[in-house]
């Protein structure tokens, strides 16, 4: 607020909580009263892959984006599971994670479909191959993951953005959530 940014309007929140990674998990009441506190506008793997029930409760009270990542793994059967328990909002795309570029479309239509955002994103240890700036962009995805803007792997992914919408011009468009 000192600095003239409006908390939830000019910067936001987006947590990666990695629940598979967690000591002891977190409750639906603990991401409900930090949504409350902060602005927050996207929690990615608030609980555990096969944790169906916790996933549905906090979509449905939460009005913000529920990202799977290690509930679908990019696979389009629990996809359609999640889409049917309303498990999520939203999908981690992981090129490599499912197998071919043409099941990882699949998921992706599928996800578009059912009016769920997806997310592009690079696996650890990337390299400095651009291409999926290029898939986020091709494939209309609402957002993509490459980290902070502190090694070269993950600069070149924004640079790539950077003239991708320079070379649209006028016709790109910013995404938000």
């Amino acid at each position: 607020e000192k600095s003239g940014f409006a908390p939830g309007k000019d910067i936001s929140i987006c947590l990666d909580v990695a629940a598979n990674e967690l000591k002891s998990p977190k409750t639906i009441d603990y991401y409900s009263e930090l949504i409350k506190n902060y602005p927050i506008k996207s929690i990615e793997d608030p609980f555990s892959e096969d944790d169906w029930v916790s996933w549905k409760n906090l979509t449905k009270i939460a009005n913000i984006q529920i990202v799977g990542d290690d509930l679908f793994v990019t696979n389009l059967n629990r996809l359609k599971k999640g889409v049917d328990e309303k498990s999520a909002n939203a999908i981690l795309i992981k090129l490599n994670q499912i197998g071919t570029v043409s099941e990882t479309l699949s998921v992706i239509n599928f996800a578009h479909s059912k009016n769920f955002k997806t997310i592009v994103s690079h696996r650890s240890g990337d390299s400095e191959d651009t291409f999926i700036a290029d898939f986020a962009v091709a494939t209309n995805s609402s957002q993509i993951k490459t980290g902070s803007l502190a090694r070269s792997e993950r600069v070149s992914k924004y640079n790539r953005l950077l003239k991708i919408e320079e070379e649209l011009g006028n016709s790109s468009k910013m995404a938000k959530i």
